[in-house]
Parts: structure tokens; C-alpha cells; sequence
């Protein structure tokens, strides 16, 4: 029988009474889902076509925790399924997830047939972003879609993105993903964003002087600091 998640509240350090589910579905992985991202996935084991197969029945979430080189992070990223694209008659599965709330993992529980545990869901701490760092992140996100698709966001939807937003767009490596998701103030990730996009300027420019000294039968070598 299926068990559903169960709210409670906690206090959470900063006053406030946070969320926890227990029994949450849990899907240790080597990647990190962000909130707003999107990732296809496949279900092919036996417990995890079991658990994902109970989300769909339910219509409910469960969380994706990156299984990294040091171990399982505590920091994690609930996820619904945004579509069921295959089902074969073995029950494996091809879907779409997209990431919703951030979340920390209390305790784990090994008693069901798929990995889950009792999370609290993560807020941001309160307080005002400096539009300033707003602005500067979103400009340097645009010059980054530019290089790469040819076209510029427009101010508009530029305004729309948050840092999440933002990097779930983009191929960051697990780590900085990670850190991002551990971040508890928005101005705080909006900062780290823009350095992370001005590194990938970076490597957009050495892709180019690269296949131009191709061309030429010559060799790149990054440039020194």
C-alpha cells in the first residue's frame, strides 16, 4: 500500500515554522535538478518503478538528492512529474521531471521498497534583493544566450528570470548546481550565477580562438589569469 508523504511543521532557524514531509519518496542520483529544470529520466529498477510509479497514480512529488563522490548530499530538490513520455509493458519508464522546492533531508528510512526519508522543505531567508545585482546577473545571462543561440532575451522576459531560473537553462556542472541549491538568499545565488555565467563567457571565447586556430592549423592554449 502506498504511504502519502505527511506534512508537519518545524521551526526553522530563522523563526519561522517550516514544512517537513515525511516519508518522502527519495531518488538518489549523480546529477542535480534545480528548481524550474526540466530532465528526462529513466525508470528501470525494480523499487524505483515501484516509487515512480506510485507518484503517478497520486499525482505527488518526490525528491531527487545528488549521490556525489563524497556520499549522498542532504540538500535536495522535490520533483514532479511533468510528463510520462514511455511505459513498456515491464514497467520501465521514460519521463519528464521538472524541480520544484529545495529541500533537506531529516532522516533517512529504510523500511519501504524504495529509499525515502523525512525532508523540511527550504525557504529563503527574508530580506530585499539589490536590483542591482538583479540587473547585472540577467544582463550577463543575456550575453551568454546571445553567444550561444544568436538571439538576445528581451528586457521583459529577462525580468522574469530569477537565479534558478537562470541556471536551469544552462549546463553548470553538478557542483556549482549544488551550491546553488544550498544557497538560502536569492541575492546570494544571483551573484554566484553571474560568476558562473562570466566563467562560461570565458569558455565560449576559448571555444572560438580554438576553431579559429583549427582552421588555420594552429593550436590554442587557454589564456594565463
Amino acid at each position: 500500500m502506498a504511504l502519502e508523504p505527511r506534512p508537519r511543521g518545524v521551526r526553522s532557524l530563522w523563526g519561522t515554522v517550516a514544512e517537513v514531509l515525511e516519508r518522502f519518496p527519495l531518488f538518489p542520483l549523480g546529477l542535480v535538478l534545480l528548481p524550474h529544470e526540466v530532465v528526462p529520466l529513466h525508470i528501470f529498477e525494480e523499487r524505483y518503478k515501484a516509487m515512480i510509479g506510485e507518484c503517478l497514480a497520486e499525482e505527488r512529488e518526490f525528491g531527487i538528492v545528488w549521490l556525489s563522490g563524497d556520499g549522498l548530499r542532504e540538500v535536495g530538490c522535490a520533483a514532479g512529474i511533468a510528463r510520462l513520455l514511455e511505459r513498456a509493458d515491464d514497467g520501465r519508464m521514460n519521463i519528464l521531471v521538472e524541480g520544484t522546492r529545495p529541500f533537506r533531508l531529516r532522516r533517512r528510512i529504510d523500511e519501504l521498497v524504495y529509499p525515502a526519508g523525512d525532508v523540511e522543505l527550504l525557504d529563503d531567508e527574508r530580506g530585499e534583493v539589490d536590483p542591482a545585482v538583479a540587473k547585472a546577473a540577467r544582463e550577463r545571462y543575456a550575453d551568454v544566450v546571445a553567444r550561444a543561440t544568436d538571439e538576445r532575451p528581451d528586457t521583459a522576459e529577462l525580468r522574469e528570470l530569477d537565479a534558478y531560473r537562470m541556471a536551469a537553462t544552462l549546463d553548470f556542472e553538478a557542483p556549482a548546481k549544488q551550491e546553488l541549491l544550498e544557497l538560502r538568499g536569492e541575492e546570494e545565488r544571483l551573484r554566484r550565477v553571474q560568476v558562473l555565467l562570466g566563467e562560461t563567457l570565458e569558455r565560449l571565447d576559448y571555444a572560438e580562438r580554438a576553431g579559429e586556430l583549427a582552421r588555420g592549423n594552429g593550436r590554442a592554449r587557454p589564456r594565463g589569469p
